[in-house]
């Protein structure tokens, strides 16, 4: 894989600007796609002419498209899109921006252990389907920690729609709009909150957002060491994991759904999550299965475990759903 200089039109409509070539069949969609938290996630849009987000670098706040390139323009589909990304970047973080951009695309994912014939035959049929119609699939790294672990502890032990709801409240109240990006750019794209900003939120802002004051006190409490948090994306996985439990507050779960972001873990397992060992037992097993369960049946394949859920998520299995779902509860107005 390579970078190179992006075409003079896209680099005169930018402050910034460059060309990365994937060394394979390459899906923009499919690999940054599980980095938005829902479709309404304000710092994040897919649209047809590319997907653009904003997010806060040591340089300021940044603006950035992806693009696939000779596509004019366009997010791609799931499918394997080929060809290169162009990233065009704006705002006083631009060129910071852009020097995460490879690995933000999976740059420093490697497939190939996975798609070794004899490891590859050891897979459930269904994985082996899913990897060959998903070649183009990569592990994202965003490399940021605060803008992952601050959405990510907002959903813990609360539905998705509850967590997601909160956040969007939050970002609209305390983020900050993205840097200009001309007329094509989304309206409504915001930053997050600076770590600062995020300590500075009152109370009640975090009642009014429907987050409990347990989870809003788990924030506080990270964001105290922000400066060391982002220390955490320059180690192993694994080991940015174990640091981040040391934390009141956070957890394997927690660990585990920050790192797979941040750092692109081909491993890492959300123990705890309310649905995925159930998940994975019904698509090996047509079982369900607990979290111990589930981490025997993944056990053949550690170092790829997370690479397995994933192709078993693109399988297109759905687990058939039995009993109550976990109720919303709105403690807002009381």
């Amino acid at each position: 894989m390579t970078i190179a200089d992006a075409p003079a039109r896209l680099a005169a409509a930018a402050d910034a600007s460059l060309r990365w070539h994937p060394d394979g069949p390459y899906s923009l969609r499919q690999t940054l796609g599980t980095l938005l938290r829902g479709t309404g996630d304000p710092s994040f849009s897919f649209r047809p002419d590319g997907m653009w987000s904003a997010f806060t670098t040591p340089d300021g706040p940044v603006t950035l498209r992806l693009t696939n390139a000779g596509a004019d323009g366009g997010a791609g589909g799931g499918g394997a899109d080929g060809g290169a990304v162009d990233a065009q970047a704006w705002g006083p973080g631009a060129a910071a921006g852009l020097a995460g951009v490879p690995r933000l695309l999976g740059a420093g994912d490697d497939w190939t252990a996975f798609d070794e014939p004899a490891f590859h035959a050891t897979l459930p049929r269904m994985v082996r389907e899913a990897r060959r119609r998903n070649p183009a699939v990569r592990l994202p790294s965003t490399g940021r920690m605060v803008d992952c672990l601050v959405p990510t502890i907002l959903e813990q032990k609360v539905t998705v729609i509850e967590a997601r709801r909160g956040y969007r409240y939050l970002m609209y109240r305390f983020g900050a709009a993205a840097p200009a990006a001309g007329a094509a750019a989304p309206e409504g794209l915001r930053v997050q909150p600076t770590p600062e900003q995020w300590l500075r939120i009152p109370s009640w802002e975090w009642h009014q957002a429907g987050v409990g004051p347990q989870r809003s006190a788990t924030v506080m409490r990270a964001l105290q060491s922000a400066v060391a948090l982002e220390r955490l994306s320059a180690l192993p996985a694994l080991e940015a994991a174990e640091k981040l439990r040391v934390i009141p507050g956070i957890g394997v779960w927690t660990a585990a759904e920050v790192v797979q972001r941040t750092h692109g873990c081909p491993d890492s397992i959300a123990v705890g999550d309310y649905h995925l060992a159930a998940y994975v037992g019904a698509a090996l097993t047509s079982r369900r299965t607990d979290d111990a369960g589930m981490l025997a049946l993944l056990e053949p394949w550690a170092g790829h475990r997370q690479r397995v859920v994933r192709m078993l998520y693109l399988s297109g299995f759905r687990k058939p759903t039995y009993g109550p779902r976990m109720t919303i509860q709105d403690h807002r107005r009381h």
